[in-house]
């Protein structure tokens, strides 16, 4: 049976493909679906993500999010009464589950790897593709030091909530004349992901420049 999810509002699938891309990471990659012949989880993932986005930020019913899913009720419920701490600890040892173990955790493990997904990425833990993307996308737009500070910091682990994370990794590099250590310690803290320091460095340096 196909399920049909309604069109939903730009910042909710935002949200939720965020969300869902930081779920694929926790398990491991598509690459680890892959070799678990898991892949057709990535439906129960996609759903779970849209559950678990529409209860916490826009506080919709169980009734609602059946609805606006055309899903049913018991499917909602399952998810938002997934155990995470449960459900990673399946897929930690997911080698230890028998075939039929494996398809039984679709519901369960799904809403509860979401859930794990969501807090990350609301604490500013974005999903790597897109931490890779805005590397990709900083060097087609010509944008050379947002390129090179991307690939200063790679492997930090946002949120950042001081200099003291970034000092050492960007020693040495200058951003439009302005050496990078000046404005790691002069922007605002904590910072949530990469795209939010690219904000606040292209906002020190406007600053800098309007003095």
């Amino acid at each position: 049976m196909v399920v049909e999810i309604k069109p939903v509002e730009q910042d909710i699938e935002h949200l939720v493909t965020r969300v869902f891309l930081k779920a694929i990471d926790i398990i491991g990659g598509l690459q680890k679906l892959a070799e678990y012949r898991t892949l057709t989880w990535l439906p129960s993932l996609a759903r779970a993500a849209f559950v678990i986005v529409l209860r916490e930020d826009y506080l919709k019913t169980e009734d609602e999010i059946a609805e606006y899913l055309g899903i049913s009720k018991n499917t909602v419920r399952q998810i938002l009464r997934a155990d995470p701490q449960l459900a990673l600890y399946k897929i930690q040892h997911m080698d230890e589950l028998s075939p039929e173990e494996r398809k039984q955790l679709k519901v369960h493990t799904a809403g509860g790897i979401a859930k794990i997904a969501y807090r990350l990425v609301k604490e500013g833990e974005e999903p790597k593709i897109f931490e890779y993307y805005c590397a990709v996308t900083t060097e087609a737009l010509e944008v050379p030091w947002a390129y090179l500070l991307l690939r200063k910091i790679k492997g930090t682990h946002f949120p950042v909530k001081s200099p003291e994370e970034l000092l050492e990794k960007v020693k040495g590099l200058t951003i439009k004349g302005v050496p990078a250590e000046e404005i790691i310690k002069n922007i605002e803290y904590p910072i949530r992901n990469p795209a939010e320091l690219l904000h606040k460095v292209k906002l020190y340096l406007k600053a800098k420049e309007e003095k």
